[in-house]
């Protein structure tokens, strides 16, 4: 798997002789229309180009290449962002860059993301636009951008290619780039450990559970643990899923994604942190040995937890990385984890539930989720609804005893294996995109880490 795919699409400038592209905004169209000769002007009357967003005119010119102009709109991030996506879709394959004033950032990191393609499995592979980018501004982007094309490419992959040992593959040769600390504790071993709800999830399959971890950085430095959910595929288990369920499922580890894509942009950042990635990977299948519904299991915390449903079977792994992760007192621990569909029946496909107790990170992972538009959107960890956890035999249950506000009981079940007095926020994504945009194909989508890393960035 390619770490650094933004590599081969925002190039060096000083390389060759690239088209020049202009952004207009709808505001100053006419100011740039008067800087045109009378059959320039003329030609883009004709063709009404109105420099709305996504939109873009080839205008004659007496020198060799033709004037391209780029609508932006109004001209905001998302505008920049999306019609950059947009035009590298549309131009035939060339070297480019953009003469403008505007946010080379957004620009260069839209024609990324518009240029990113999932094709390991194709015969034939699409050429890529390249785009000659500020050799100051393009590490910036490339950071983030490789992070959210790492997350892309495991959500896409297959489960075939990206069940829990391939998932280790993939941790060992991050840590091997960034010169990080990498364990594994495997199968048995997880038992032994005290890891029971990890095992116990994952023991029906042949690609065994097992616990990845990553640490980076100076042992001084501000202590932030990443937990993310990593269930391979689910079907559901014994409380099997219908077939339609199924079909995306190897998108379920999501959450390990989505952390271990974070925990490339700060190591590739160099950001002054002490860096802890937990990575519960199973897949929870079926088989002679599976766990039932009516099994109760003694977490690593010690709590026990009746199962209710062997489909809830996210917050069940996570319990015993959020425990472990508490035990050093980090200073901020944030999990992620493809959890529950009722968040996306409360915020839909795009916008992205988070929970949190703590009002300072609430604030300021909504701050930096406006300031880069990627859209974090803060629910309640209701109290009120604890009781909905209780088990007539067991200190928890894994599902609540209420159909509605399923993704607050599963964020209230989860706190219960947090410590006390830890920061933590827990971010509820679908890691998927259900039709093409500008910035990403149908499959596999970052969502939510670009807005945590430039919290992480900001401490």
């Amino acid at each position: 798997m390619n770490l650094n795919p933004c590599e081969n699409i925002l190039i060096q400038s000083g390389i060759d002789q690239p088209q020049q592209i202009k952004c207009i905004r709808q505001a100053d169209l006419d100011e740039n229309i008067q800087t045109l000769t009378e059959i320039q002007s003329n030609w883009v009357t004709q063709n009404q180009f109105s420099a709305k967003k996504q939109s873009y005119i080839r205008i004659p010119n007496n020198a060799n290449q033709d004037i391209i102009w780029l609508g932006i709109g109004a001209g905001s991030v998302l505008d920049l962002r999306d019609s950059s996506a947009w035009l590298s879709q549309q131009l035939a394959i060339g070297i480019y860059a953009f003469d403008t004033a505007e946010d080379h950032f957004e620009l260069g990191l839209g024609w990324a993301l518009g240029q990113y393609q999932f094709d390991r499995y194709l015969s034939e592979r699409k050429e890529k636009n390249q785009l000659v980018i500020n050799d100051e501004i393009r590490p910036k982007i490339t950071e983030i951008g490789n992070g959210l094309f790492l997350a892309r490419d495991l959500i896409n992959t297959p489960t075939n290619d990206m069940g829990p040992s391939h998932l280790s593959e993939v941790v060992q040769a991050v840590a091997s780039q960034y010169e990080a600390e990498f364990t594994e504790i495997l199968d048995q071993e997880l038992l032994d450990k005290g890891y029971r709800t990890i095992y116990t999830v994952g023991m029906a399959a042949d690609n065994r559970p097992r616990l990845l971890e990553l640490k980076w950085g100076n042992d001084d430095a501000p202590k932030v643990t990443l937990v993310g959910k990593g269930v391979c595929f689910d079907t559901g288990g014994l409380d099997i899923k219908p077939g339609a369920g199924m079909l995306i499922m190897k998108k379920d580890m999501g959450g390990a994604a989505h952390a271990l894509a974070l925990a490339t942009m700060v190591m590739s950042a160099k950001l002054n942190i002490n860096l802890r990635v937990l990575l519960p990977a199973v897949e929870n299948s079926i088989s002679s040995n599976a766990f039932r519904p009516g099994d109760v299991i003694k977490t690593y915390k010690g709590t026990t937890v009746e199962i209710g449903n062997t489909d809830a079977e996210g917050r069940l792994i996570l319990c015993d990385a959020l425990a472990l992760g508490g035990e050093d007192k980090p200073d901020l621990m944030i999990d992620f984890a493809t959890l529950t569909g009722a968040a996306r029946v409360a915020m839909g496909a795009d916008v992205v539930p988070f929970f949190t107790d703590d009002e300072d990170l609430a604030s300021g992972l909504a701050e930096h989720s406006a300031a880069v538009s990627d859209p974090l959107w803060r629910l309640p960890l209701y109290k009120g609804y604890e009781s909905q956890l209780k088990s007539t035999i067991a200190d928890l249950n894994n599902i609540s005893s209420s159909p509605f506000g399923g993704a607050i009981t599963a964020g209230l079940f989860l706190k219960n294996f947090v410590p006390e007095k830890t920061t933590w926020a827990h971010i509820d994504l679908y890691g998927w995109n259900q039709s093409d945009k500008a910035t990403c194909h149908k499959g596999g989508q970052s969502m939510a880490i670009h807005a945590v890393f430039s919290y992480l960035a900001s401490l």
